[in-house]
């Protein structure tokens, strides 16, 4: 049936009518009242697209450094800085600034932000190192950071946790003795290991 067009009742009617299958119970209930059908594609889907899409990109363009924050961050309340950057842009030209004008004061408020978020966590290093207490922890690391500190317990884990180092144990072994198999008596240094 895969080599006919059509929809299953046009097909069905085709065998029927040809005598290559018998009429189906269900077939007068379908020709009454067919199946609902919907409009196909042409097999183009469309991206979808937001309006402050081409201002992130120029943010990209200028900044990127921001590359590896996520354009849409599922699991935080805070839009990350290439989407404010674009919604501010656009802020600006609907209040009648020009696209060029809009874009320059959108980045200088980007970096004017930016430059105190520093200022900020450098004055607080600055008095807990004259409490005698530990900095605290940077409230903005950059993405790199925060990418690194999620992965760290897994690289620690790796070296440190017993199960997988009786893993890694075992597929030393197993290689050890594949390459014994593939290559008859192995060498002084495989048999000292």
């Amino acid at each position: 049936m895969s080599h006919m067009r059509g929809d299953l009742l046009t097909k069905t009617r085709k065998l029927v009518k040809s005598l290559a299958k018998p009429e189906p119970l269900w077939l007068k209930a379908m020709e009454e009242a067919p199946p609902a059908t919907f409009p196909r594609s042409d097999g183009k889907l469309k991206p979808i697209t937001l309006p402050e899409d081409p201002y992130i990109k120029k943010f990209y363009a200028k900044n990127p450094d921001s590359h590896y924050q996520d354009p849409i961050k599922f699991n935080s309340f805070k839009p990350v800085p290439a989407r404010t950057f674009a919604w501010r842009v656009l802020e600006l030209k609907e209040q009648g600034a020009e696209e060029e004008e809009a874009i320059a004061v959108a980045d200088l408020e980007y970096r004017a932000e930016k430059k105190a978020k520093k200022q900020a966590y450098a004055r607080l290093k600055q008095i807990a190192r004259q409490q005698g207490k530990k900095p605290p922890q940077n409230p903005y690391p950059s993405p790199i950071k925060e990418i690194q500190a999620e992965e760290r317990k897994f690289v620690n884990d790796r070296f440190n946790n017993p199960k997988i180092l009786e893993l890694v144990k075992k597929m030393k072994e197993q290689r050890q003795a594949a390459m014994q198999e593939r290559f008859g008596v192995g060498t002084a240094r495989q048999q000292q290991q």
